[in-house]
């Protein structure tokens, strides 16, 4: 069976791909030419016409982007290897990755492709894939791949296929009014938001939309808002939720416009955050916890899947306070997004998936992760509540969040890198049991484990990378002085095994 060239091989991100697509950092070379990006192209053409059993002109694809400096040249390039076979193309210009998924429902594409990056350097770039069925899976990259590294040339079938603009965010931005308008159900059904003063951050992505084309015409105060403009370099922050600077940056902004809530989004909006109006984040665990409140709604007792880095309040929040089931799983948000559409075929109610990352699948919403559709829900909770005279706030009080937490990464040195973080994870495993360390009962990844309050009162996770030769260390503690305690305790395993590095541990205990 033929097998990818470390070329690329290199490519592929797990369910994404990913390159070097613009100049501008040294020793780092462009990988993502026109001539591969073409390629590619019709590597994804040839792939959804076996897997739908179509020729290449009865195929409709659509093609998006978010703000990049390599999207223009991507996209073109993107667009003539796929007009060359025959295909129809829908040219989306700028638009969301939710939004491309979106096509293959609401214009019956057979498939889409959203050239994005996400949060990473202004420099990179890639692909994204979506059939009426979802993302794809890493094997259908990897098949991808393998059809695009076959290709001598660019292929030409005859008559070129049609390549028509469409403004389908358009479309997009109305689903999201509507949605908010249904939800609401205000005196004013038209402008339901009107009274509501709402800051918007786009980091300089596609995020922009929102504004002007789903609050503002719902009646809402948008002043304070900012980096709404389209800017691949990304120059006021990364647009990413996860990063501090980013979440300062729009925490600030919410307190002094003195609005009712602060909203985020990552590049290509398929993730999003929050801020109450008190300046508070509304990231992370308190995220994943109203986003729990929210879908629990009219499904009592449903499950709800998170990665494996949560921590232990929110488990009793959804269970206790909520009267959910919490389902830890693995990092990842197609391993997420997986298992709760497998927890469903097997008759589990389980109505949202998500990460502490930010991306969030609502079964509602075809388990597509989506940071604008998770925003509009907030924002119709609030709405709600007000009406109620409850806030946001109230919702998320009772979520005991810990007294401190850290997040290292430890570089693994050897080549074979899975084969030495297993190693690793396995003799973590034995030294766990021989001191008798309480190692979590619903453990799906790597090991975690938790102390009693004598001995740091909190747990660490310790699992490898999806993609990168990195062990992450996920540690929490109820405590003050209880991520120091145990981490020193790790550190007298840690400090024996070969082949890692942990002078982000040393430093850390060091300081």
């Amino acid at each position: 069976m033929e097998a990818l060239t470390k070329f690329w091989n290199n490519l592929q991100s797990g369910t994404d791909i990913r390159g070097i697509a613009s100049e501008g950092i040294d020793g780092q070379e462009i990988n993502l030419t026109d001539d591969v990006v073409g390629k590619i192209a019709q590597g994804f053409a040839q792939w959804l016409a076996d897997t739908q059993q179509k020729p290449f002109g009865e195929l409709k694809i659509a093609v998006g982007h978010d703000s990049r400096i390599s999207a223009p040249r991507m996209r073109q390039a993107a667009l003539s290897a796929f007009s060359q076979l025959g295909v129809t193309v829908l040219d989306c210009g700028l638009s969301s990755t939710p939004s491309m998924f979106l096509t293959t429902l609401d214009l019956h594409c057979d498939g889409a492709v959203e050239i994005t990056a996400s949060h990473h350097p202004f420099n990179r770039n890639g692909l994204k894939f979506f059939t009426k069925n979802g993302g794809l899976e890493s094997k259908d990259i990897t098949t991808i791949l393998l059809h695009a590294q076959s290709l001598n040339r660019l292929q030409q079938q005859g008559t070129p296929g049609v390549i028509v603009h469409t403004d389908y965010m358009a479309q997009y931005s109305r689903r999201l009014r509507d949605l908010i308008k249904e939800g609401v159900e205000a005196e004013d059904y038209d402008h339901p938001l009107r009274g509501f003063h709402i800051v918007v951050d786009a980091g300089n992505g596609a995020g922009g939309f929102y504004v002007s084309q789903v609050l503002e015409p719902l009646g809402a105060n948008t002043q304070g808002s900012q980096f709404l403009e389209p800017d691949g370099m990304f120059p006021n922050h990364v647009p990413n939720p996860e990063d501090p600077a980013a979440m300062e940056s729009i925490c600030r902004a919410t307190l002094a416009a003195n609005a009712d809530l602060g909203v985020i989004f990552d590049t290509d909006v398929d993730r999003g955050g929050a801020v109450d109006c008190h300046g508070k984040e509304i990231n992370r665990n308190r995220l994943v916890a109203l986003a729990a409140a929210i879908a629990l709604e009219g499904n009592p007792g449903g499950t709800i899947v998170t990665d494996s880095i949560t921590s232990d309040g929110l488990k009793v929040y959804i269970e206790t306070t909520l009267g959910g089931i919490h389902h830890r799983f693995k990092r990842g948000y197609k391993n997420v997004i997986n298992e709760a559409i497998r927890l469903n075929e097997k008759g589990v109610n389980c109505p949202l998936a998500i990460e502490t990352s930010g991306h969030a699948a609502m079964r509602e919403n075809y388990f597509l992760d989506d940071g604008a559709y998770l925003v509009t829900k907030i924002i119709i909770q609030m709405a709600v509540l007000r009406k109620q005279g409850k806030t946001l706030e109230e919702i998320l009080s009772p979520l005991a969040e810990p007294k401190e937490a850290a997040e290292l990464r430890l570089p693994i040195t050897e080549e074979d890198f899975r084969a030495c973080g297993n190693r690793i994870l396995a003799g973590l495993e034995q030294y766990a049991q021989a001191h008798q360390w309480q190692i979590a009962p619903d453990n799906r990844e790597g090991l975690r484990v938790s102390f009693p309050p004598e001995q740091g009162d909190g747990w660490f996770l310790l699992r490898l990378s999806v993609h990168d030769p990195i062990l992450p260390l996920n540690v929490e503690s109820d405590s003050v002085g209880g991520v120091r305690q145990i981490l020193a305790q790790l550190q007298e395993y840690l400090s024996s095994c070969g082949g890692l590095q942990i002078q982000p541990l040393n430093k850390f205990l060091q300081g």
